[in-house]
């Protein structure tokens, strides 16, 4: 866990690279640029996979939204809802598993609209994500991606959040609030062995995990080959935990450098 800024990724030792079985990642503004996944992230993507690497998306998006990018992208798997939604291909289908039960779903479903009507009503200018409609386990309210909000109404919404005794997160675009022990941690934790059948607290030298917000902090503080794109330093006043290395390019073009130094270590 590192306090002080990353070293530049050109620099990350070719030997760890070349121990790494595989690929952790965020996709808003890490995968995507401007809202959507360019031909050469999506084209790096398919090298990685290639190459016989594992890619594994871990991202605040909902079930509905990360459906049609579980079923296209040449991944192994997306873990939606900050760990809480994993989808993935089994053959030609799409299987979607959860880490709550229907009932606990359910009863938390109800404290999540009071939770978002309250936050509606007390933060003045604050409106939900307009994926919301696709989210199964938690609520998001847009700061930066259709709507604006200041840094202190930012705050105001997770202190709110965390009083109704929620997780709450920050990514580049959403604040997220969940009831539930999950994170983004125990979701690449819970699809690794699910679908790999291996142990990642085991072997998280040999893994990588790409990010660029304050929601990456806790996954950041466990990979040893931690990357932010360069858009990170968008966060640098609110960071307290910084990943191992930083691309010199920012959001879908960090990526491709990721990849491609993944790529030539082989």
């Amino acid at each position: 866990m590192s306090a002080a800024p990353p070293r530049p990724w050109h620099e990350a030792p070719v030997d760890a690279l070349r121990r790494v079985v595989g690929v952790l990642t965020d996709i808003d503004d890490t995968l995507t640029t401007d809202g959507a996944i360019t031909p050469d992230a999506l084209a790096a993507l398919g090298r990685l996979r290639a190459a016989g690497l594992h890619v594994i998306a871990i991202t605040g998006r909902p079930m509905g939204w990360s459906e049609p990018f579980a079923r296209a992208w040449p991944i192994d798997a997306i873990v939606a809802e900050n760990g809480a939604v994993a989808l993935f291909r089994d053959g030609a289908a799409l299987q979607v598993e959860y880490a709550q039960d229907a009932p606990t779903r359910a009863a938390n479903a109800r404290r999540l609209a009071q939770v978002a009507q309250r936050v509606l009503h007390d933060v003045p200018g604050s409106r939900l994500a307009r994926d919301s409609a696709g989210r199964v386990t938690d609520i998001a309210v847009d700061h930066s991606e259709f709507a604006h909000l200041t840094p202190q109404q930012i705050a105001q919404v997770v202190a709110l959040m965390r009083a109704e005794g929620m997780q709450a997160t920050v990514s580049s675009i959403h604040i997220n609030g969940w009831y539930g022990a999950h994170d983004k941690p125990s979701g690449a934790a819970w699809i690794v062995r699910r679908l790999l059948q291996r142990d990642l607290e085991s072997e998280r030298e040999r893994w990588v995990y790409v990010g660029d917000s304050t929601n990456d902090q806790r996954m950041f503080g466990l990979f040893p080959i931690s990357v932010g794109v360069a858009n990170l330093l968008d966060f640098a006043d609110e960071l307290q935990v910084w990943p191992a290395f930083l691309t010199n390019e920012p959001r879908g073009a960090g990526f491709c450098e990721v990849a491609a130094s993944l790529m030539a270590a082989r």
